[in-house]
């Protein structure tokens, strides 16, 4: 039978844990931050018929927990609702939309996740996520810059990816000779910090 002091002793160390616990939890929470969409922009830049264009998201989401001084705990997680891609084209944003391409009915959202960052000096780092589009994942490096003033950021960056690793591309649209396969993908993300 457990003597009074051991129990004591035994509760003791647990209330420490939990408190120890909670303090990591808090720690993370502290690189937590809030995207603004009204100011944020996920954009691409395609070929078509030998032409550049430009496009983007009006709907996306940002989870970014990010401390320069925290690396090793620090994770973004972003969404994108394929359906809202723009390109100020309608016939194009149906096009891209469609069974063929990003097939939105079946695949309405892509998603983008990284937890492994390397600081390249001078605000300059980079990251390898996954990103899963028309269910297919893959790594995808990003380089970006992170600018922390006052507890306001902005995360900026860009990426690189061929459309047919994901799939997008069925059919004629594999033709590479009138839809390039490299893609460049830009972001620009205003955050508040949540702590």
């Amino acid at each position: 039978m457990m003597s009074s002091k051991s129990s004591h002793r035994l509760a003791g160390r647990l209330v420490v844990g939990c408190l120890a616990s909670l303090a990591a939890v808090v720690a993370l929470a502290a690189a937590q931050w809030s995207m603004q969409p009204k100011e944020s922009k996920l954009t691409f830049v395609g070929e078509q018929a030998g032409a550049q264009f430009e496009g983007g998201f009006d709907k996306f989401t940002a989870d970014i927990a990010f401390d320069p001084k925290d690396l090793a705990a620090s994770r973004f997680d972003v969404k994108i609702d394929t359906a809202s891609v723009n390109t100020q084209d309608g016939e194009r944003d149906d096009a891209i939309k469609s069974a063929d391409l990003f097939d939105v009915k079946r695949f309405p959202t892509a998603r983008y996740v990284a937890d492994r960052f390397t600081d390249k000096g001078s605000n300059k780092y980079s990251a390898t996520g996954k990103l899963t589009l028309r269910n297919v994942t893959k790594d995808v490096p990003i380089d970006f810059t992170f600018e922390n003033k006052g507890g306001e950021a902005w995360l900026k960056g860009t990426a690189k990816i061929k459309r047919l690793d994901f799939g997008v591309g069925q059919g004629d649209w594999k033709d590479t000779s009138q839809v390039g396969n490299d893609v460049q993908v830009r972001f620009a993300l205003r955050l508040k910090g949540t702590s």
